[in-house]
């Protein structure tokens, strides 16, 4: 997956906590919410020097809360995992540390209870059995 394939999806799937999302789904929807971060930052230090006030990082979060959640519930789903593991977000260090290991790691080989691989290629007419 590319890109802004990951970006397509991440905001045509950005209240579908079903379902799984590849490593590299996942991994480049963070690098565009770095970007979008860094981008909304510039723009709030240029609008609003010398004060702490920053309303476009804000509204930025905002809008990219939901489909992180998504995204990273999805990830979880392709390791097996419940996306109620998010919750260990909230143990200071540690918990944040769990959830990076497992994002990392490859996902389940073929279909678990989540769905089918996202990673599987879908045989074409030619390869089909007969």
């Amino acid at each position: 997956m590319t890109l802004g394939e990951a970006i397509s999806s991440g905001f045509q799937n950005y209240v579908n906590f079903t379902g799984r999302a590849a490593r590299s789904e996942f991994w480049y929807w963070v690098l565009f919410n770095l970007i979008v971060e860094v981008v909304t930052g510039v723009i709030d230090y240029i609008a609003f020097p010398g004060t702490v006030v920053s309303p476009f990082s804000s509204l930025a979060s905002l809008a990219l809360l939901l489909p992180n959640l998504a995204v990273a519930a999805r990830r979880l789903h392709d390791t097996d995992r419940s996306g109620w593991f998010l919750l260990l977000a909230f143990i200071p260090l540690i918990g944040i540390i769990i959830l990076i290991v497992w994002w990392c790691q490859q996902g389940s080989a073929g279909p678990n209870r989540f769905g089918p691989d996202p990673l599987a290629v879908a045989p074409t007419p030619a390869h089909r059995p007969a």
